[in-house]
């Protein structure tokens, strides 16, 4: 093997309240040789995602805490540049958990071949085609089985997950509102994606926002905030409500007690059901999802936006768009 040069985002110092670039340690070191099994992969473009953030407090959340003077964990595609696994080859794409670093020395079993695609781009599989699609189509559809004429609302509704899971709602038929955070953001959602109403809750509490558009109640919410967004929805659930807890992305950086939902009582009082998921407990169906995201793309009823920032030594920073709901679409760091 050549002499390469790897660069790195190592954890350092775990955050209390907002991510900073201090909570890093910018390194720069040899790659080591492969062994047996083992895959050298050059990362072409990392995924950023609020799930980061939680991966870095002590503890962890649904998974191990990362080390400190760990790498900074995230998923990425990249391609094979050197191999000692009879699957790979150079020049094969791949898509793993490559880190935020410009080289992963990976084992063969934890990483993805992706199929040759020339008319779909590498970031498809970071987004409509990776976990981000996983989590729009089974929180959605295994958590609330949407049906039609019912009325979806999607909280970080111009977000990656979001943003799938209104044009989802829509393919099933629901009646969809979203609440976005910008004029551009709720514009684009209604005007090129199909949502029925939108609410800019910078700008229109979203209370208001909420009862101006669900005149008959909500049956389904797709949770991606909490705090007082879910407060705001639980206030008119219908009977048999279903709520699907992706994320809760407004507290993820709080460094006081957050208090509960006051209208939680009306899960009771309307037989609601509220159920969180993790997108790994869904891998083994992840063909039946691709199927029909696929299908669904290609009538043109699926569309997607990439978010990408240039370069490996932004991806601190950039990962706090996602808290100041500065992206539209899926964050990618382009390496």
């Amino acid at each position: 093997m050549t002499n390469r040069i790897n660069h790195q985002w190592r954890l350092i110092a775990r955050p209390v309240g907002r991510l900073t670039e201090s909570n890093f340690k910018w390194v720069e070191e040899s790659v080591p040789d492969l062994k047996e099994n083992q895959v050298l992969v050059r990362t072409l473009y990392l995924s950023l995602d609020p799930a980061n953030r939680g991966w870095t407090n002590e503890g962890g959340s649904y998974r191990e805490e990362i080390p400190l003077g760990g790498v900074m964990e995230g998923g990425g595609v990249g391609v094979v540049e050197d191999s000692r696994h009879p699957g790979f080859q150079p020049g094969d794409n791949v898509q793993g958990m490559l880190g935020w670093q410009e080289y992963a020395v990976m084992n063969g079993n934890a990483i993805n071949k992706l199929p040759v695609n020339p008319g779909l781009p590498l970031t498809a599989y970071l987004g409509l085609f990776g976990h981000i699609g996983l989590t729009a189509y089974f929180g959605l559809l295994d958590i609330t089985d949407p049906k039609p004429g019912e009325t979806l609302v999607v909280s970080a509704a111009a977000g990656a997950v979001g943003s799938l899971v209104g044009q989802i709602g829509k393919i099933k038929g629901c009646r969809v509102v979203g609440i976005a955070g910008s004029d551009e953001k709720c514009k684009w959602i209604k005007d090129e994606l199909g949502f029925d109403e939108v609410i800019n809750y910078k700008s229109e509490k979203v209370r208001d926002g909420l009862k101006r558009t669900c005149p008959n109640g909500i049956d389904i919410y797709f949770e991606n905030v909490g705090g007082e967004t879910l407060d705001a929805v639980l206030a008119l659930i219908n009977q048999g409500a279903r709520i699907s807890v992706c994320g809760m992305i407004s507290i993820y950086n709080a460094t006081e007690p957050v208090p509960g939902p006051y209208n939680l009582i009306n899960i009771l009082v309307r037989r609601a059901k509220m159920q969180g998921f993790i997108v790994t407990d869904y891998m083994p169906r992840a063909q039946e999802a691709i199927v029909d995201l696929g299908k669904w793309f290609m009538e043109g009823k699926l569309k997607y936006r990439v978010d990408v920032v240039e370069g490996l030594k932004e991806a601190p920073n950039a990962l706090n768009k996602l808290f100041d709901g500065a992206n539209q679409g899926k964050l990618i760091i382009k390496i």
